[in-house]
């Protein structure tokens, strides 16, 4: 199979997704072949409907020890995302769940409706000591399935009620229907908010990222996040060059007029699955780009589609990657961008009485 070839069902029609089929998963023993049996009917096509299954999860924080990242622990209401962001790193973390990191991811999502309740029993764990908790750094908390399960919001009021601090990133607009607990959190220097935007094109950012809000809708958000006095990060994240690279600026200008306090970018990462179904994507939207767009990211990985090295494998290195690097320490300080966002407080941590506790003589 040809690196830029993705195995396609003919009956489907994944209109509004972003991956072009289900390329089969590294830990499946078998591939997935469809071939025509000469019985194929127009009528026959699937239209691809999100499924959603709940998971019973036994703990819900997860911890890191990664040098890349500022924080060491995470939580994550949902695996796999409906935006369908066909950049997106997390995708072959869909292969543990023997899915592809294709439609699959995109389609065929698990909730955790109980992960407010773990998240109690954990934060009120006698050797738990307080730091800053993500969420959404794997698959976005406000992706459209929010909506109907409400598992961030429920875990924003845990964290809320125990004085924790909270990071939260996304893409979603629907983290506006959380403004009441955020904007109380950030009263109390507890919360502070990370919008990714990739691109200012509407048509490029309803290919790449299909059922994403479109830019000018995430810069609203950005906007009344601001306005109610939630501290927010503008995020050029992914930088694609050869594709969005040129937008730097101007989508730090857009941020910086709505509100947005501080800004950071990460280069195009694509690891494991998600090289094959990019390369995919990109031969099948931008042919004219994609020597470029692929040339430039492996100039960047040693000649590789990735690296995974700590320390390089956000930003990339070489030539290039110091250019993109300097163009966005030059704008954002020309911008009056912070380069580092005041810590969120760890003090105020006090879990709150359960009915039927003891309570403090004092």
């Amino acid at each position: 199979m040809s690196c830029y070839e993705i195995t396609r069902d003919p009956t489907l029609l994944p209109k509004g997704r972003g991956a072009l089929g289900n390329a089969t998963g590294r830990f499946e023993r078998h591939e997935r072949v469809f071939e025509a049996d000469g019985w194929d009917r127009e009528d026959d096509n699937r239209a691809l409907r999100t499924e959603v299954r709940d998971e019973s999860a036994r703990r819900i924080i997860s911890y890191n020890r990664s040098p890349d990242l500022p924080f060491d622990r995470s939580i994550n209401p949902y695996r796999g995302c409906e935006h369908g962001c066909i950049y997106c790193f997390a995708r072959p973390s869909h292969a543990w769940l023997g899915l592809s990191a294709g439609l699959d991811f995109e389609t065929r999502l698990t909730a955790r409706p109980g992960a407010a309740a773990l998240l109690e029993q954990e934060l009120r764990k006698p050797g738990y000591r307080v730091a800053p908790i993500a969420i959404g750094t794997n698959t976005d908390p406000y992706q459209p399935v929010e909506r109907a399960y409400g598992i961030t919001r429920a875990c924003l009021k845990v964290l809320s009620d125990f004085n924790h601090p909270v990071a939260v990133v996304t893409k979603g607009s629907g983290i506006e229907h959380d403004i009441d607990i955020l904007s109380d959190m950030a009263d109390r220097r507890l919360a502070r908010v990370g919008v990714s935007v990739t691109t200012l094109d509407r048509e490029l950012s309803r290919r790449m990222e299909p059922r994403a809000p479109d830019p000018a809708r995430r810069l609203r958000t950005v906007e009344r996040l601001a306005d109610a006095g939630i501290p927010v990060r503008i995020m050029v994240s992914p930088v694609v060059p050869g594709l969005t690279c040129h937008e730097i600026e101007p989508i730090l200008s857009a941020a910086r007029a709505a509100g947005a306090e501080s800004a950071s970018w990460i280069m195009l990462r694509l690891p494991l699955e998600v090289s094959p179904l990019f390369r995919a994507w990109l031969a099948e939207h931008y042919p004219d780009r994609d020597k470029r767009v692929m040339g430039l990211v492996r100039d960047m990985h040693g000649g590789r589609d990735y690296s995974s090295d700590w320390g390089r494998r956000m930003r990339g290195e070489g030539p290039y990657a110091e250019l993109i690097a300097r163009r966005f320490e030059v704008a954002a300080k020309r911008m009056g961008f912070l380069t580092n966002q005041p810590a969120l407080r760890t003090d105020l941590f006090d879990p709150p009485p359960r009915a039927g506790d003891q309570l403090s003589l004092f």
